[in-house]
This record gives C-alpha cells, sequence and structure tokens, in this order.
C-alpha cells in the first residue's frame, strides 16, 4: 500500500483540511483512498514510534508500534483500499515543542525518520504546508495566549525572530529523514483556504469545496483575544481591531525576508529536494514573462532613473 504524509505545519489550515478530507471520506474510499486523520493518529496508534518512557514490562515498544501498524495497514487493503492519505501536524511535533524551542521544529528530521521505520518504507510522499514565519509563529502565540498562557515576552519574540532556522532548514531534514519520498510544497498564502485544490493535485480527484464557516482553530481577532483573557492580560494587547501582531516592524521584516529566500529556493528546485506545487488555477504566462517579485536587489531602470536625477 502507498502512504501518503500530510504532516502540516500547524497554523496552515490544516484542521480545515482534515475536515474536507472526513466529509469526502466516503467519496475518497470509493476511489480507493484510506484517510487517517487525528481522531485515528492520536488514539494510541502511533505509540512506541516516538522516544518515550521504557517500558516496565521490557517489551519493544517500537516493534510493537510498528507491527500494530501493519495491522491496520493489512486491514486497509482487506477492506480495499489501495492508498493511504494521513494528515496531522503533530507528526512534526507540536506547538508546545515548537514554542520551547524558539524555532521551526527542530527534531523533525529524527521524528520522521522513526515514522519512515515504523512504516516500513512504505511512505511514497509527503505533503508540506508552509506559511510566512510572522504569521506561522502570530497564529501559534494568538492560538497559545487564547488557551491561558502568558502573552509573549519581548526576550522570547526576539528570540524566535533572531533564529536562522527556516523552512528550508525543515523541509532539508525531511528529505535526509526519507530519501525514498517525494516531497510535495504547498504555501499556504496559495492553497490555504482551498484544500480542493490541495487535494486534486495529489490525488487528481477534484471535490466540492467547503463552506469558509467549516475551517477549525482560527486564530482570534484582539476583540475576541481581549475578551477571552483576564482584564489584567487583555489590558497589555493593543487597542483596536483586526489581527494581534506581537513582533516588531522590524523582526517582521526578517521574517519575512526569511521566508522570501525559502520561496527563492523553492522556485529555484529547492536542490532536488521536494518540489513547489504550482497553482493549477493559474495559466502559464507566454514568451514575454513579467518580471517577479522574488528578484533580489534593484532594477537597473530604477538605477538609470536615480543616475539621471542626480545631474
Amino acid at each position: 500500500m502507498d502512504i501518503m504524509l500530510h504532516i502540516g505545519a500547524h497554523r496552515c489550515a490544516t484542521g480545515y483540511f482534515q475536515a474536507f478530507l472526513a466529509h469526502h471520506a466516503a467519496a475518497l474510499g470509493r476511489d480507493g483512498w484510506a484517510i487517517w486523520g487525528p481522531d485515528q493518529t492520536r488514539d494510541g496508534l502511533f505509540h512506541g514510534v516516538q522516544p518515550g518512557p521504557v517500558s516496565v514490562t521490557g517489551r519493544n515498544l517500537v516493534a510493537r508500534a510498528r507491527g500494530r501498524l501493519q495491522l491496520r495497514l493489512a486491514a486497509e487493503q482487506a477492506g480495499g483500499s489501495k492508498q493511504l492519505l494521513i494528515s496531522d501536524a503533530d507528526l512534526m511535533g507540536s506547538p508546545r515543542n515548537i514554542l520551547s524551542q524558539r524555532q521551526l521544529y527542530g527534531g523533525v528530521g529524527v521524528r520522521m525518520a522513526r515514522f519512515d521505520a515504523a512504516f516500513d518504507g512504505q511512505v511514497r510522499d509527503v505533503m508540506l504546508n508552509l506559511r510566512s514565519p510572522e504569521r506561522f509563529w502570530t497564529s501559534l502565540l494568538t492560538q497559545s495566549v487564547a488557551k491561558g498562557n502568558p502573552l509573549p515576552s519581548a526576550d522570547l519574540l526576539g528570540q524566535i525572530a533572531a533564529q536562522p532556522r527556516s523552512w528550508r532548514d525543515v523541509i532539508t531534514d525531511v528529505a535526509c529523514a526519507m530519501p525514498n519520498a517525494r516531497i510535495w510544497v504547498m504555501p499556504y498564502e496559495t492553497y490555504g483556504d482551498r484544500p480542493e485544490v490541495q487535494l486534486a493535485l495529489l490525488t487528481g480527484t477534484r471535490l466540492a469545496r467547503l463552506s469558509h464557516a467549516d475551517r477549525l482553530n482560527r486564530s482570534d481577532g484582539l476583540p475576541t483575544l481581549r475578551h477571552r483573557l483576564a482584564p489584567n492580560v487583555a489590558r497589555d494587547l493593543p487597542r483596536g481591531e483586526g489581527r494581534w501582531s506581537p513582533f516588531s516592524d522590524i523582526q517582521s521584516a526578517t521574517l519575512r525576508e526569511r521566508y522570501a529566500d525559502d520561496l527563492m529556493w523553492l522556485h529555484g528546485g529547492a536542490d532536488g529536494l521536494a518540489e513547489l506545487m504550482r497553482d493549477p488555477d493559474k495559466h502559464a504566462v507566454g514568451s514575454n514573462p513579467p518580471p517577479y517579485d522574488l528578484t533580489r536587489g534593484t532594477s537597473d531602470d530604477d538605477q538609470n532613473r536615480r543616475l539621471a536625477g542626480s545631474g
């Protein structure tokens, strides 16, 4: 059985994609697809795959996890499934771990290597959503604060902004951990509210999209966030409407620049490690394509205008 892993990332409309899969599970099943979402994966299925407390019984938890997975896969095949799509952002690590590390999925390489071994090399494709770090961290911090955790300190925000690890490093770690799998990258900015397009690119089947009302775990705006928090905490939030932006302008610019570098690397082929999925709903340009904002530096026209004005 060929296995596809949708590993997130968190705060990239992963819940919306999972709701889309659950809604169309019957139709996908008729096409030979089995779907495992968090309801299946977080019910002890992967217990023993990742390091944890040593069993007091002396049993090999890793071997037991591998055997348990193979039995489940055999059951899916017996039911007529030919492919399996697993969607769970926690495969890469939990939001708590990400915030404690102050970096993007620092242990993802080890985690994904253990999953690759547990599935006995049957993982053929890995789907990864990524998002501008500025918005990713803001959404992650907003969710954390909404759950009752304190507002991030200036020191924490500074450490996150200064951390050099980027999505390029995450992709490289996953590629090294799963060398036999193809890695498909879908930016949140293009595909976040289009799960039907994501699925069509991966499976060739395009199904009806869901209402935006079905999106899950959306970040709270400032009014809702203030309402959720204790008065002594809410007063430290900025006034006004819209989304909360905890980073300074300089920190935000640093994070956005790092994302631009990642996208340039992906557009350039990602060293053969991953493929950036092209939007199928955009028509290809002709023989004279327009200039892209991803080009570094200043155009000759801008330089010529400045030189002309200086005389």
